[in-house]
């Protein structure tokens, strides 16, 4: 991984209709409304006519999210208010369907999938694939990834399996029909290897991009902050190759996370971004395969400032802006009515011709013809 470029490892990723872009455009200036007074919506309604090849698109008829579970070493630092052994226990409430991604993804008719990429036990902790069917240890790549302030997160054949599986991922639900993806996370600590990724690829200081994340108090926020620091002194000669540099001072869950994105691009299926771990996964798939995000849209705005600092470099600007801090996808989630009701507005709207009803007038000067009093035309 470290001598090949992303080139050989990744297809080229395709672009968005234009044509059904610009019948998309078209049809809004139709629609029964002021020009623009759908605001996003309509932005949005444009991107699905592009992603989806069709205007008007298609309603989603399958939406996943795919919660990607991992710890890090460098969580024994303290850098989390919560012990290494929570990311396990979540793990099962999310199987169980206790936790806040489950309840969120029941009330936007989304489903819930659960991989174990590197959690710290000795066995796989959730199913495998998309029915639950498949051996687990096909998605398991390590116990852990390494502490990255002292010793690279994984071996380059980890590395290469856990993008190869965050891969395997995207391509078992869209072949079961998924249609719109919404990639999650859960780790205690990956925060750090997060805004220390955004850090390289953006040439922060590690005072930029250093967040409270579980909510952690001043003491553990100077010890996050140094670990951060440390890491990218060792991740610096690899900035310039973001598979690499995810080896280094990522892990197994942020590789898999960018495998994902990369693969969706490919495969021509939108995704719903989630907050600071989603996106800093989503920033260096970007540098790995250009173009891939185009194919996403930003969900949430997280308190995190390297999520901030990520989506100004990818362009992309958050639907929604809740204060969520949680990760799991919860944010993302909550983005998706809004995109499901940017669909709908374009195709099911009434047309001026359609419904009868006169377009906008055109006024000279703002004046009438016909005696000279102002127009009001709203």
């Amino acid at each position: 991984m470290d001598s090949r470029d992303a080139s050989s490892v990744v297809p080229v990723v395709p672009v968005l209709d234009s044509d059904a872009m610009a019948a998309a455009r078209r049809r809004q200036g139709e629609l029964t409304k002021p020009p623009g007074a759908l605001g996003r919506l309509e932005e949005l309604s444009i991107w699905l006519a592009g992603v989806q090849g069709t205007c008007p698109p298609r309603p989603f008829e399958r939406v996943r999210a795919i919660v990607i579970a991992g710890d890090h070493g460098i969580a024994e630092l303290g850098v989390s208010a919560f012990p290494s052994d929570v990311t396990a226990q979540m793990v099962a409430n999310f199987a169980a369907g206790g936790a806040a991604v489950n309840v969120l993804a029941r009330q936007v008719g989304a489903a819930v999938r659960v991989v174990d990429v590197a959690v710290d036990s000795p066995r796989p902790t959730t199913v495998g694939g998309v029915d639950g069917t498949a051996p687990p240890d096909r998605y398991r790549v390590r116990r852990s990834s390494g502490r990255i302030d002292r010793t690279d997160a994984l071996s380059v054949a980890e590395a290469e399996r856990a993008f190869a599986v965050g891969r395997l991922i995207a391509d078992e639900e869209i072949d079961a029909g998924a249609d719109l993806l919404v990639p999650g996370e859960m780790g205690i600590g990956n925060t750090t290897p997060a805004a220390t990724i955004v850090a390289l690829l953006c040439d922060r200081e590690p005072i930029e991009v250093v967040g409270r994340g579980t909510g952690i108090d001043d003491r553990r926020w100077m010890v996050k902050t140094a670990a951060i620091r440390d890491a990218m002194r060792r991740g610096r000669p690899f900035a310039g190759n973001a598979l690499s540099m995810l080896r280094v001072v990522g892990g197994a869950d942020l590789l898999a996370l960018a495998g994902l994105l990369v693969q969706a691009a490919v495969r021509r299926t939108p995704v719903v971004l989630d907050g600071v771990i989603v996106c800093a996964a989503a920033l260096a798939a970007e540098r790995i395969a250009p173009g891939a995000r185009q194919w996403w849209v930003a969900g949430t705005r997280s308190p995190e400032p390297a999520q901030a600092i990520a989506l100004g470099a990818l362009g992309l600007t958050p639907l929604i802006d809740a204060g969520l801090r949680l990760g799991e996808g919860t944010g993302a989630l909550l983005a998706v009515p809004l995109v499901r009701a940017a669909q709908a507005t374009l195709a099911e709207m009434a047309t001026f011709d359609q419904a009868g009803v006169s377009g906008k007038s055109e006024a000279v000067g703002g004046l009438d013809a016909t005696d000279g009093a102002a127009v009001d035309v709203t």
